[in-house]
């Protein structure tokens, strides 16, 4: 036998021998099994968790956020019904911005879709009015759906429409309102609508809402687009979208703006 046949005869014993191995069929169990669990097993150490900025002050930007308004300028803005025309609102001592009644809404430049919001805001100066006719607007996630804004200080109006509603479908679970002459803060959590790739809805939008600190929405479903006469839908399915701010005829104002896509 040459030293070619050789090989050939000791790798097809060598092949047997592990497929023989392979198929031999254990019947002792082993001593513990489980395998033990070690802390290591349980550790994900990669990738490492990316590292932001807190604001030092609570309620302002974190390093990661989008400032939309800082009180110095309306660049982040638009016209709501007319996205080629600038906001039409004015800014008040480089401080905050205040609604021209009869101006129309404005609309952020940005589209956005599942996001954190930290939005301030205030009653006008001059107290007047009643239920929904005091201290209206509205901040629209997606350009749909309302979040309601409106001085509800000692003010009844329907409970699905007070503010932090999210208006005519979910009334806020307490009424945590300042006065009017106060600055309110709404903390957003945001989950945008999903929809299958035939249109139709596969998941509705959620949110979590804190006013002035206080949990008034927890992660409730958002029923649709936001009508003011008859039920709320998704008609047709959409992307990210703009958020937009109401002109209800009421001078409200508004200040520290941010977001953080999510």
């Amino acid at each position: 036998m040459n030293s070619k046949t050789i090989f050939l005869f000791l790798f097809s014993i060598a092949f047997c021998l592990q497929i023989g191995a392979q198929n031999k069929h254990i019947s002792t169990p082993p001593e513990v099994s489980p395998m033990p669990m070690k802390a290591e097993m349980t550790e994900i150490w990669e990738p490492e968790v990316s590292v932001v900025t807190p604001a030092k002050t609570l309620g302002d930007a974190p390093s990661d956020a989008i400032i939309l308004f800082d009180g110095t300028n309306l660049d982040q803005w638009v016209k709501q019904k007319d996205n080629a025309q600038p906001a039409p609102w004015k800014i008040v001592d480089n401080n905050h911005m205040e609604v021209v009644p009869g101006s129309g809404g404005i609309s952020t430049k940005m589209k956005f879709g599942d996001c954190q919001i930290h939005i301030e805001f205030s009653a006008p100066d001059v107290v007047e009015g009643s239920s929904q006719g005091r201290g209206n607007s509205g901040l629209f996630l997606q350009n749909r759906y309302e979040l309601q804004i409106l001085d509800s200080y000692n003010n009844r109006t329907y409970r699905n429409g007070q503010a932090a509603s999210i208006y005519k479908d979910h009334a806020p679970l307490v009424n945590a309102m300042r006065g009017p002459l106060e600055w309110n803060t709404y903390d957003v959590i945001y989950t945008a609508p999903r929809f299958k790739r035939d249109g139709r809805l596969d998941a509705k939008a959620r949110i979590t809402v804190l006013h002035n600190g206080v949990l008034v929405q927890n992660n409730v479903e958002i029923s649709g687009n936001t009508y003011y006469i008859g039920l709320h839908d998704y008609p047709s399915a959409h992307g990210d979208d703009v958020l937009s701010l109401q002109d209800h005829g009421n001078k409200t104002q508004f200040r520290n703006i941010w977001v953080r896509p999510l």
